[in-house]
């Protein structure tokens, strides 16, 4: 039997803190919550890890949250020896804030990057520290310092990061919303999740399902690391935090 869980993410990526009520514990100890603040792994970006308090005060931490039969089907893996929750029974769960903001700084600096690089995307991976975009670029001519500078400019401009939703007709009707080369957003819903960069998403729009920083401001000093050759016409860039390094 699938179950759907609320993604309270999906709509305030801020809310540190919330109830829930167990809806099922599958066969691998698996909990599946009526509603969740913990993203899933999905779209490059790893799931969230944190604590679910139980109504005594005894804690459950959550190793990794995984998505099920289908997206809304959020799993929260507890870590090893962990106590065996009961359907019905109601806790309180709390993500690991440090971590979440860090993703949510990464990712959100990840769409910034396909702004100064408007190519197909290949592939991407969002991590706390380190963070990867492929294009199917067949000739890089960029350098990481004039890469850098751009999406600095983009940073301090302070550009507002929010979602809207559209009709998966309006999405077929703008196919170029759509970055990914070889993956299409999840489809049958009749909606599609849509991140919007900058007043009436000027810099930026695209589907995604992520969680990301309210205002490109927060993602603070970012760089490019590397330019790497993967492939004829396969280019990865790589976004890491703080000032590009001195030669």
């Amino acid at each position: 039997m699938a179950y759907s869980t609320e993604a309270v993410f999906r709509d305030d990526a801020y809310l540190r803190e919330t109830a829930a009520r167990v809806l099922a514990v599958n066969d691998r100890g698996g909990i599946i919550l009526d509603r969740t603040i913990f993203y899933a792994t999905s779209g490059g970006q790893p799931g969230d890890t944190g604590t679910m308090l139980r109504e005594d005060g005894s804690p459950i931490a959550v190793a990794a949250t995984i998505t099920g039969e289908h997206k809304d089907e959020i799993i929260h893996v507890p870590g090893p020896d962990q106590p065996v929750v009961q359907v019905g029974e109601r806790l309180k769960l709390a993500i690991d804030w440090p971590r979440r903001l860090l993703l949510m700084r990464m990712h959100a600096a990840c769409h910034l990057l396909t702004v100064v690089c408007p190519y197909p995307i290949t592939g991407a991976a969002v991590g706390e520290d380190d963070s990867r975009v492929d294009f199917d670029i067949p000739d890089a001519g960029f350098t990481k310092e004039a890469v850098t500078e751009q999406l600095m400019e983009l940073v301090r401009a302070n550009h507002p990061i929010y979602t809207r939703w559209i009709a998966e007709e309006e999405l077929a009707a703008n196919p170029t919303l759509v970055k990914s080369k070889n993956v299409r957003p999840p489809s049958g819903t009749g909606r599609i999740r849509l991140v919007c960069i900058g007043d009436n998403a000027s810099v930026d729009s695209q589907p995604c399902g992520g969680t990301h920083v309210a205002r490109t401001v927060e993602i603070g000093e970012i760089h490019i690391a590397k330019i790497e050759k993967k492939g004829r016409e396969n280019r990865r860039f790589r976004i890491r935090f703080g000032a590009m390094p001195a030669n």
